[in-house]
């Protein structure tokens, strides 16, 4: 078919000149400068939706060095033609992006962040051959491409190439920060007494953005995207005419992700139309603002499978590309009380809690209430209602790809930590047939981790064999034995014995007794022990369940 997508482009001229698949965003140029006076302008968005590429086409549409009116053709920019004639490469601009800038100590990182400056250096290095540009400035920017600069003028690097495109060009110069806050969660994640990482990379990002933005008269506008907007160390205090656009607000809200519209188009375009209802089921559910939308990535990666393969299946694209460990690090503070709250939302419900949308990564997990905001920012939560307004917000899960990293992340977590002893009492209690024990122990069991599914029988029988896996035996599930499939078989294969157990979910507290009844009738019928071979010893159970209640019956000798 005619239809081709590239996966993890986010360079706006490649992908144009390639003839991919492009979501036309370029409206957000009008808005952003007819619609809006603001100095700085931050938009953040959780990783994968789209920042890096935007900066891009916001940089090949503004910049003087560049010929622009083919890759912007029939796009629609290009409805505002007095527009395009006045803005459409008419500015010097500035590009800088510090996603990539990840390192174990401070002075990795500050190597990092010296090699990218250089770079945008190199890119620029025809600036001193124009004849204009201040000896002094020369200097520097000569240190600066060599990575040789102290650290002062690097602080002040952004502001002197911004002078030195000024006096080439004679126009105050757009400046472009794409994932500014990348520097400080790496740093945020490495700190500690042994590696002072954060405050020293504070201090840089302070100086370097400080000097860009406030009172600068060589700046035009600024944008800058990011994951989280930084607040209690004041990066922005001071700046001129400043505003910032989170998931939270309305204005911008449409440009970041795919709505459903666009995605119809997108499946009608690849032929694809009859994936619309399993591509919602998985990327769709963010709420950004009052704007319903997929998460771009994913579904950009799922049509480029289903080019390849018609039926190919949806899988997880997102867990891989953000820090997971998010998750966990709320879920193991013990003097948050949120378990509860993760089993609402893992079932399918919304809680509400107060949000921030300012927040400080060194204090990011200082709170229950940063807990939420987090989540919210970063993707794993969106708000449940688009009509909400204040710091009171509902938030859910918003689609199976992201239910799917809950359950891998805090399930297994919690499963993980709990106490090996009691899954021994428990296993202690299935080889000596005592019912009422192994009964009491599985429910303590079920009290003490994270249930989900609402419930449903598939979550009981996972989580069965998960508490035996634990304990190092062989788990079977659901294999074909006798004359059918029992829910769980497993075997110590050292002593030759074997435990059978089918499981069930009742309706109600009362039936659990009648459904181990026929729980057991159904080993009988099926023959499962018949098809065990070879174990001196093989005891079969009922069992019945009832939200966190579990109750067994054996089958008698």
């Amino acid at each position: 078919m005619d239809f081709k997508v590239g996966v993890g482009k986010s360079d706006f001229a490649d992908l144009r000149k390639s003839d991919n698949y492009y979501v036309d965003k370029t409206k957000i140029l009008y808005e952003l400068v007819h619609d809006t006076d603001n100095k700085v302008t931050l938009f953040t968005r959780p990783r994968r939706f789209g920042k890096t590429l935007m900066i891009s086409m916001i940089e090949n549409f503004f910049n003087i060095r560049k010929d622009s009116r083919e890759i912007f053709g029939g796009l629609k920019i290009t409805e505002y033609g007095e527009f395009c004639d006045a803005w459409m490469n008419q500015y010097p601009v500035l590009s800088i992006s510090f996603k990539d800038m990840e390192a174990l100590t401070f002075d990795g990182a500050y190597k990092m962040l010296k090699t990218t400056v250089a770079d945008v250096c190199k890119e620029l290095d025809d600036l001193m051959e124009e004849g204009v540009v201040n000896d002094a400035d020369a200097e520097i920017f000569r240190q600066l491409m060599y990575t040789s600069a102290d650290e002062d003028k690097v602080k002040n690097s952004l502001k002197t190439i911004m002078r030195m495109l000024y006096a080439v060009y004679g126009k105050k110069v757009i400046l472009l920060i794409d994932e500014y806050d990348v520097p400080l969660a790496k740093a945020s994640e490495k700190d500690s007494a042994q590696n002072p990482f954060y405050s020293s990379m504070l201090d840089v990002i302070k100086g370097l953005m400080s000097t860009a933005l406030k009172d600068n008269e060589y700046l035009k506008f600024a944008v800058i995207t990011g994951c989280l907007k930084i607040a209690k160390e004041s990066i922005f205090t001071g700046t001129n005419n400043f505003a910032s656009y989170s998931v939270l607000d309305e204005d911008f809200s449409e440009y970041f992700g795919f709505s459903g519209d666009e995605v119809c188009e997108l499946l009608a375009a690849a032929d694809r139309q009859d994936k619309s209802d399993v591509i919602k089921e998985w990327y769709d559910g963010y709420v950004f603002g009052d704007s319903f939308v997929y998460c771009p990535w994913d579904v950009i990666n799922y049509m480029s499978a289903l080019k390849k393969r018609k039926n190919a299946r949806p899988k997880n694209y997102w867990k891989n590309t953000s820090h997971n460990g998010i998750l966990l690090s709320f879920v193991k503070r013990t003097d948050f009380k949120v378990k509860g709250k993760f089993e609402t939302l893992m079932n399918g419900g919304t809680i509400v809690q107060n949000i921030s949308d300012e927040l400080a990564y060194d204090t990011l997990y200082s709170s229950e209430e940063h807990l939420w905001s987090v989540l919210l920012m970063t993707g794993y939560l969106t708000k449940a209602d688009a009509g909400e307004e204040g710091r009171r917000v509902s938030l859910k899960i918003p689609n199976r790809e992201i239910a799917s990293i809950f359950e891998d992340t805090v399930v297994t977590y919690f499963q993980n930590t709990i106490d090996n002893s009691v899954q021994k009492s428990m296993m202690e209690a299935l080889w000596n047939q005592d019912e009422q024990a192994a009964s009491e122990v599985i429910s303590d069991l079920l009290w003490k981790t994270i249930s989900y599914n609402d419930y449903h029988e598939d979550y009981y029988h996972a989580f069965l064999a998960g508490a035996f896996v634990g304990l190092g035996y062989e788990v079977e599930s659901n294999k074909e034995k006798g004359l059918g499939r029992p829910d769980i078989l497993l075997k110590d294969e050292d002593h030759r014995r074997a435990i059978i157990i089918e499981a069930k979910r009742s309706e109600r507290e009362s039936d659990m007794d009648a459904d181990c009844d026929e729980a057991i009738g159904q080993i009988i019928s099926q023959k499962y022990a018949e098809g065990v071979y070879g174990y001196g010893q093989i005891l079969c159970y009922g069992a019945a369940f009832f939200q966190k209640q579990a109750k067994l019956k054996k089958l008698p000798l």
